[in-house]
């Protein structure tokens, strides 16, 4: 057997602990110079593919966890919603008050505590004894919204996939690549618009092209995407856990 000199073991030595570093770094496999190899190759494609693609497969998919702040006509949203085409359910905090929402196909339902009723959309009634009593009342029940009310419209749009999609799967400005990034374990390939000022969103490149991370245009906020395909049920709160107020509110 031929002696390796001894030099050449040291590059091999090096080479092969470089190799390492990058594999731990970055979690790409092997030491290869694509940083595609072994990706579902969109991050060979031009940004507006990429956007194209993504959104395709976003449309397609039967559900999806969205979760993060939405920042809309200066009042800050935190999201915790699992969305699905016929329905959805979460919850949604605004202003330190947290309510949960659940919707089967047209009907929307609206889970809070008394305080939340009480002091709903910050404005105190001329009636406070009426007030207190309907938001006790409602404390902890889930509260059928009538598709006539003003909060219908207001709160159903939190839980629509197709709306808040569409809504915000959308980069401003000239789009661009922004290399090659991970999000929870998961490779992916960021796409910016105007450099990162339009917004910076970070796209799958395991599997189908799913976007997993955005960051809104403006810092109008910062959402992650999960669960994309998987499936959940829907099921209808029990005549004891509901409060039918018919065509109305209270507190509109």
């Amino acid at each position: 057997m031929t002696a390796i000199p001894q030099g050449r073991t040291r590059r091999i030595g090096l080479l092969g602990a470089v190799c390492a570093l990058v594999v731990t770094a970055t979690g790409l496999t092997g030491c290869s110079d694509d940083p595609d190899e072994g990706t579902n190759g969109v991050g060979k494609l031009p940004a507006d593919q990429i956007q194209a693609k993504t959104k395709a497969a976003a449309e397609s998919a039967d559900t999806v966890r969205l979760s993060g702040n939405v920042v809309t006509s200066g009042r800050t949203y935190k999201l915790d919603m699992r969305l699905k085409d016929d329905g959805a359910s979460g919850s949604v905090t605004s202003e330190g008050a947290t309510f949960g929402l659940l919707r089967i196909g047209e009907q929307l339902y609206l889970k809070a505590d008394s305080e939340f009723w009480t002091h709903e959309d910050g404005k105190d009634s001329d009636d406070s004894h009426t007030d207190t009593a309907a938001a006790d009342k409602l404390d902890g029940k889930y509260v059928k919204v009538p598709q006539g009310d003003p909060s219908y419209k207001k709160f159903s749009g939190f839980t629509d996939k197709d709306v808040l999609l569409s809504g915000l799967l959308t980069l401003h400005g000239e789009l661009s690549t922004d290399g090659y990034h991970e999000q929870s374990g998961t490779r992916t390939i960021r796409i910016t618009g105007d450099e990162g000022s339009g917004g910076k969103l970070d796209v799958s490149l395991e599997g189908v092209a799913y976007p997993l991370r955005l960051e809104r245009a403006g810092g109008a906020g910062t959402l992650t995407f999960s669960g994309w395909d998987a499936s959940f049920t829907l099921e209808k709160p029990g005549k004891d856990e509901t409060v039918d107020y018919g065509k109305q509110l209270p507190t509109s």
